[in-house]
């Protein structure tokens, strides 16, 4: 039995890295590695006259975090950077899990003006509500001419 660590094997990358450098066989997220696919997990929910987007961003700071609306499209985009120190301070690493990167994910909202957006970030946690849009009333039957 090997030891592990967040629940993965203390010596993936020992084992793992010449067999994974192939696409073909499932390689990795250099971010978040096993873990990308629970980056950037957002949950929306609809009110009265909003719609309400938590979006999970742990780990990363305020100024790393943009949100666009363009063209209709919702856009929020992450980046992190890493200070690597090359002079090592005392002893060398085993494993490495953080790295430098960036990930966005984007959301058709429509027509929605910017000054009507908010958003907040608060214990790794982005916020953001849109107003809700008026829909217009379609009619319910319509007779199309054959041509």
């Amino acid at each position: 039995m090997l030891p592990s660590m967040f629940g993965e094997n203390l010596f993936d990358e020992f084992f793992d890295d010449d067999f994974m450098r192939f696409p073909a066989w499932g390689g990795r997220n250099p971010l978040y590695g096993k873990r990308a696919r629970n980056l950037m997990k957002t949950d929306v929910r609809e009110t009265d006259g909003s719609y309400e987007l938590d979006v999970d961003l742990p780990g990363f700071k305020k100024d790393e975090i943009a949100v666009e609306l363009q063209d209709g499209y919702l856009s929020i985009r992450a980046a992190k950077g890493l200070d690597k120190d090359e002079k090592d301070k005392e002893g060398k690493y085993i494993r490495q899990e953080r790295y430098a990167g960036a990930c966005s994910r984007s959301f058709y909202v429509g027509d929605v003006e910017p000054g009507q957006v908010s958003a907040k970030y608060e214990d790794g946690i982005l916020r953001i509500s849109l107003p809700k849009q008026d829909r217009q009333a379609l009619p319910r039957t319509s007779t199309i001419a054959i041509g």
